[in-house]
């Protein structure tokens, strides 16, 4: 395979898209490998860490508890406490939704970018939800960014530990059913009968089961997923924290008496979450389900047997080390096919067309998502703990393909008398740059068309 084309593949499905091929060189499997590693710190002014996101939750609670015992302005204001809510955090939200795009358009290392997005999807937590509004940033700079090239244990206890992970899947209020909390909550009832008072949370031990480590078809059951819930319980995030401290762990709401999971018995206690974590992270379930997810996302929708075989026992073998599951990744014969199999997300789309227009953060100022949500993708919005789909036929609705177009145009008219496109096909696809694009592209009516004809071509909406 020819140097060159080894440098676009390298650039497009591995990498965010480059203007230019040339700074990749001839080694393009040695431009991705040197670039594994933790992710870059991202661009942004003042970003809030956890921390100071609680804090903000609970004064902004606070404020309103305060005008809601008066009758002046506060009483006059009508609109739903969500709305409310939404847009006291909005311009928190969008320096996050900035900072994550701008990044991603800026990096010098696009591949470790891609990887950064790539586990954020996987261990999604979204502001969709309003205990997480304001703090998805903070997740993915304190949880994700710094443990992508450690070890698969490591990431997995950082994200499911972190305070945001704990109020998006509601185990910041989860209690044991024989806890002592829920005991004193039973002995406070006025009448003096004893309500049936569990408090129990499944939300988080289902997802770190299904979604985050062995997949549906894992192997657990419910009662597992129930005896995780109980290891769970005492994990929660602070409403004001004392210093960094953004989770703890609080004995008073722990499920007390060992539990079983997955046929193996855990002490109660803080111990016991570290360790089913550790049991989980090198079960055989989990080395395929994670081996089948990057494999999808990097290679095809139906990835190929053969290398999720490969890549589970890289994962198994190297006890979830993730260099080595990205390097056997990065040196496997079917990712460097020539034919693109991937389709672009409406962000990569964004990020990509910000990447090869050399835009910088431009597209990205004053806290805008440059149209991703139009698109359909509000960054760090996925609908639910599944996080986006991964897959071309969810995104290649008619409407979706419009939306593009339209976005598409909009970008051609505002750049395309800047842009030389005819040239930006040859430099930033090299020999992936097909002769029916070239010319679709060298007949358009002027800048704007061939910049918007460009953005549309088959090359640059696939990866």
């Amino acid at each position: 395979m020819a140097a060159t084309l080894q440098a676009a593949i390298a650039a497009h499905r591995f990498g965010l898209g480059e203007p230019d091929l040339a700074p990749i060189g001839s080694d393009a499997q040695g431009w991705l490998l040197q670039q594994i590693g933790p992710a870059d710190v991202q661009r942004g002014d003042a970003l809030p860490d956890a921390a100071e996101g609680l804090r903000r939750h609970d004064a902004y609670l606070k404020a309103l508890r305060e005008r809601g015992s008066g009758t002046s302005a506060a009483m006059a204001d009508a609109r739903p406490f969500e709305q409310r809510f939404v847009e006291h955090f909005r311009a928190l939200v969008q320096a996050d939704q900035s900072a994550r795009l701008s990044t991603a358009a800026t990096t010098l290392r696009p591949f470790a970018e891609r990887l950064a997005l790539f586990w954020s999807n996987h261990f999604t937590v979204s502001s969709v939800k309003g205990a997480a509004r304001g703090l998805v940033g903070a997740f993915e700079r304190e949880a994700i960014r710094p443990h992508i090239a450690g070890s698969f244990q490591q990431l997995l206890l950082a994200s499911t530990r972190h305070a945001t992970m704990l109020r998006y899947l509601d185990n910041a209020l989860s209690a044991g059913p024989n806890s002592r909390f829920v005991a004193r909550l039973a002995r406070r009832q006025a009448d003096g009968m004893v309500p049936r008072i569990t408090g129990l949370n499944e939300n988080l031990a289902r997802e770190v089961l299904e979604l985050h480590t062995l997949g549906v078809d894992g192997g657990y059951t419910q009662a597992d997923v129930t005896a995780f819930a109980a290891v769970l319980t005492g994990w929660r995030a602070p409403r004001l924290p004392r210093g960094d401290e953004t989770s703890f762990f609080d004995a008073t709401w722990h499920e007390p008496g060992t539990k079983t999971v997955l046929g193996k018995r855990y002490r109660e206690g803080p111990q016991a979450l570290h360790d089913v974590l550790n049991d989980l992270s090198t079960h055989p379930s989990t080395a395929r389900f994670v081996a089948t997810k990057l494999a999808r996302h990097f290679v095809a929708d139906e990835p190929p047997p053969t290398l999720v075989d490969r890549l589970a026992r890289t994962f198994r073998d190297s006890a979830g080390h993730l260099p080595a599951l990205y390097s056997e990744l990065v040196k496997a014969p079917e990712a460097w096919l020539p034919q693109p199999a991937k389709l672009k997300t409406p962000e990569e789309f964004v990020i990509s067309t910000a990447r090869a227009l050399r835009a910088g953060d431009m597209m990205f100022t004053r806290g805008r998502d440059a149209g991703v949500a139009l698109m359909g993708q509000p960054v760090q919005r996925a609908p639910s703990p599944a996080g986006w789909p991964d897959r071309a036929e969810e995104w290649l609705g008619p409407d979706a393909l419009w939306k593009r177009l339209e976005w598409a145009t909009r970008v051609g008219e505002r750049a395309g008398r800047l842009v030389d496109a005819r040239a930006l096909g040859v430099t930033a696809f090299g020999p992936m740059w097909s002769a029916s694009s070239a010319r679709h592209v060298e007949r358009a009516a002027d800048g704007p068309q061939a910049l918007t004809l460009l953005l549309m071509a088959p090359e640059f909406q696939r990866r």
